[in-house]
């Protein structure tokens, strides 16, 4: 089968490595992909600095894979790699807290890499008039996005708290629906919050700072977990606050009154792939428009570098 470029995981914390690797071959109910793209995620972030556990070492990361099969059809992979199918949550419509569950780039070797193989269940049909570049970020800012907006409920007035990849999709999805978004970026970040209000946020302004009226639920994309309690502290009676990241530093203490009035807060964990039928019937309508900015395979280290410190709006992709 040859080899090829795959940038891996060798040690936690420390940079990809470049490496020469055999391709991977296609095994039964799997499908041998050409990486087209593959978008930078700040779980990618969780898996180098080990705040999220790689069980097995190298491993090549990246799960926001847009590839082409050997028969020429276009395709997406997401995070969630194979569910069990029989453990208790899989039988109850929930696979995304499957016990046994493997995931992209984690489990699996994933995108950042010039070929790819996936469980072709998992897979998803990506239309042959969206650049590849373009809909890599849809496989998971904007699939978990998409699962975070639904447990936010019906709220008119909803706060997005990190404006990056899964923020700037979910505001364009919220205001076409009719939501009013309020966005929230570093403090200072001039840029990020022009951005927001050009992507059709209501207000936009420093993650400490107050809009002018409460909302009635909030979605914290940022790892920040201080962010967690200045949302719930900022939402309306009734209001929910739903934390879409993988992994969040700790959430400071609160007293119940901040609580109270029947306000929650819950967790988005991974996906399912009924989450990515409905965004992907969805998305088309709005439409959605990612603004992204390109690297190529060798400048992975220098994508994610650039996502740490916030050097870009939108998201970056990897183009090998």
């Amino acid at each position: 089968m040859g080899g090829m470029l795959a940038m891996q995981l060798h040690a936690v914390g420390r940079p990809l490595v470049a490496a020469e690797v055999p391709r991977p071959e296609a095994g039964e109910g799997q499908l041998a992909l050409r990486v087209e793209a593959c978008g930078v995620c700040r779980t990618d972030l969780h898996l180098l600095d080990g705040e999220v556990e790689v069980p097995r070492l190298p491993r090549t990361l990246g799960h926001q894979i847009v590839g082409r099969t050997v028969d020429g059809r276009r395709v997406g992979v997401p995070w969630l790699a194979w569910t069990c199918g029989t453990c208790r949550y899989c039988a109850s419509g929930r696979e995304n807290l499957c016990v046994n569950a493997r995931f992209t780039g984690r489990d699996v070797d994933g995108g950042f890499a010039e070929h790819a193989v996936a469980d072709e269940r998992f897979c998803f049909s990506i239309p042959e008039d969206l650049p590849a570049a373009q809909a890599a970020p849809l496989l998971c800012a904007g699939l978990i996005g998409h699962r975070a907006h639904r447990m936010a409920g019906d709220a008119r007035r909803l706060g997005i708290y990190g404006f990056g990849s899964a923020g700037h999709i979910l505001c364009q999805i919220a205001t076409w629906e009719g939501q009013e978004v309020f966005a929230f970026t570093r403090p200072g970040d001039a840029a990020g919050q022009a951005f927001a209000r050009d992507t059709g946020a209501a207000w936009a302004g420093g993650s400490v700072g107050a809009p002018p009226e409460p909302r009635d639920a909030a979605i914290v994309f940022a790892p920040d977990g201080a962010l967690v309690r200045a949302a719930l502290r900022a939402v309306a009676p009734g209001g929910t606050v739903v934390c879409g990241g993988i992994h969040m530093s700790d959430v400071p203490g609160f007293p119940y009154a901040e609580l109270w009035e029947e306000r929650s807060i819950r967790s988005v964990a991974n996906l399912t792939r009924e989450d990515a039928r409905q965004f992907f019937a969805l998305a088309p309508r709005v439409p959605v428009r990612t603004r992204v900015t390109e690297y190529e395979l060798s400048a992975v280290n220098r994508a994610l570098d650039d996502l740490r410190h916030g050097r870009f709006e939108g998201s970056a992709v990897i183009v090998p």
